[in-house]
């Protein structure tokens, strides 16, 4: 019988006094008592002392509380000789004891044991059905403001439903529209194509005979001169008495005084060389204003003899050279300013005012191009400009005659990536100069040149500023 009493005997040396159950953490009050830390913590609850032992009602005046190790270890070893047994439902597991009460403090049932403990005199303790009864009330006020959100959840996702479902409507409305829209255009733009190039061929078929027959009378003119020439040349190479031999029947006969007087050359008709036909594409220039951005000029640029807004927008010939300081960035000799904006890719689009100015140069450059020497503004020297000499424009490509009436208003647009710089007249929306694509690289500067006097300055019109805004010079 010593191995169940040694046995019995272990357990009951490894349960604490307040939870009856194997020490956890264990500590030892003043008076040689054990109990699990949690367990006093809970029991002497007060802040300040006197503290009772609960088992000796011995007072301590404060909490000195010392680890005890080896009855840790001695609960270990019991709980693993004689595990404790499944607590059943509605039992303390501390006292096995029936629950019944409700401590609204800590939130937890507790015994008969637990209420007597003296852990819980100060706290809200009731009956367990009563605090069950009250319990149940409040989750059924929040049941019934759940089913109320509920409800209210059920109909907003409805109403989510139905929104998304019209959005999903009028975006595939607009979605058509926006392809038919476009259909139309190009229709549009296709009809105009067609119109155009039927245009160039009518002028083509009703210049180009005229031309070509021109061309095929000077032919046969210049084989009559090189025929005659090359008999004269023949006879001249003759010694003497071949030259004089029959001469008599030829001078006689005036054979050769009237073939050389019979030649008259023809002069080639004069055909104008002016295309009537004009490339205008129906809403470019609206749809480039998109790129359109805020141009300014640059002073520290501008040749001494160019003569600038305030505002920075607008530039003239002086009639006088002015005395501004030289730098490197200054144009000297030309009568050239660059804009203060700089290019290293994307679209751009500005309009300049030119007015009835007699000439005038616009384009862009390289931002590193030479400003100080003479020199051909080409594309070879970083240079890409279109220049307007009174009756002609011309530019690094042959030199071509307008179309038409000189524009008031020349729009200027750079893609960067696609290489394309091209110049419209922003007042019927024509072309009138495309360069070649060309690879930019580097910083480029819008570039102005007003190469004559003019009592009207040249002006970079301002872009639009809101919906509906007129583009104000």
């Amino acid at each position: 019988m010593a191995a169940p009493d040694l046995s019995t005997n272990l357990q009951e040396e490894a349960t604490c006094a307040i939870c009856l159950d194997y020490f956890t953490d264990p500590v030892m009050t003043d008076c040689g008592h054990n109990f699990c830390r949690e367990c006093i913590r809970r029991c002497w609850g007060q802040p300040e002392g006197p503290y009772a032992c609960p088992e000796c009602r011995e007072l301590s005046p404060q909490r000195n509380l010392r680890p005890n190790r080896p009855l840790a270890k001695m609960a270990e070893m019991a709980r693993r000789l004689h595990p404790p047994s499944p607590v059943p439902q509605g039992v303390c597991a501390a006292h096995r004891e029936p629950l019944a009460s409700f401590c609204g403090d800590e939130l937890r049932l507790l015994c008969a044991s637990c209420e007597r403990s003296g852990e819980h005199w100060a706290h809200r303790v009731r009956p367990l059905q009563d605090a069950a009864d009250d319990l149940k009330g409040r989750l059924e006020k929040s049941l019934e403001h759940l089913r109320k959100q509920m409800e209210d959840a059920l109909l907003f996702q409805a109403q989510a439903e139905e929104t998304c479902a019209l959005w999903q409507k009028m975006v595939e409305s607009q979605r058509q529209n926006v392809l038919g829209e476009f259909e139309r255009l190009r229709r549009l733009l296709a009809e105009e194509e067609q119109k155009l190039l039927q245009k160039l061929e009518e002028e083509e078929l009703e210049v180009l005979p005229r031309l070509r027959e021109s061309a095929t009378r000077l032919g046969q003119q210049s084989a009559q001169l090189a025929a005659l020439i090359a008999e004269l040349e023949g006879r001249c190479q003759l010694p003497a008495l071949g030259l004089l031999q029959d001469i008599k029947d030829s001078l006689r006969s005036w054979a050769i005084p009237c073939r050389v007087q019979d030649v008259k050359l023809q002069p080639p008709e004069v055909v104008p060389m002016e295309l009537r036909t004009v490339c205008r594409v129906p809403g470019l220039v609206e749809t480039l204003q998109r790129f359109r951005g805020d141009v300014t000029l640059d002073p520290d640029t501008a040749n001494p003899e160019l003569v600038l807004s305030e505002d920075r927008r607008s530039v003239q010939r002086g009639e006088q050279r002015q005395a501004l300081p030289d730098s490197p960035e200054r144009f000297d000799p030309g009568p050239c300013v660059l804009g203060k904006e700089r290019f290293t890719s994307g679209r751009h689009y500005w309009e300049v005012e030119v007015g009835d100015r007699a000439s005038w140069a616009l384009g862009v450059c390289r931002e590193n191009v030479n400003r100080k020497e003479k020199g051909e503004l080409s594309a070879g020297n970083g240079f890409w400009i279109l220049v307007f000499l009174g009756s002609y424009y011309t530019s690094t490509e042959p030199a071509f005659s307008p179309l038409r009436d000189p524009p008031r208003r020349v729009g200027i647009f750079l893609d960067y990536e696609a290489g394309r710089l091209s110049f419209y007249s922003a007042t019927d929306g024509s072309l009138l100069f495309i360069f070649p694509e060309t690879p930019f690289s580097g910083t480029l500067r819008p570039l102005f040149s007003p190469l004559s006097s003019s009592p009207t300055p040249m002006t970079i019109c301002r872009p639009k500023v809101g919906p509906g805004d007129a583009l104000a010079p």
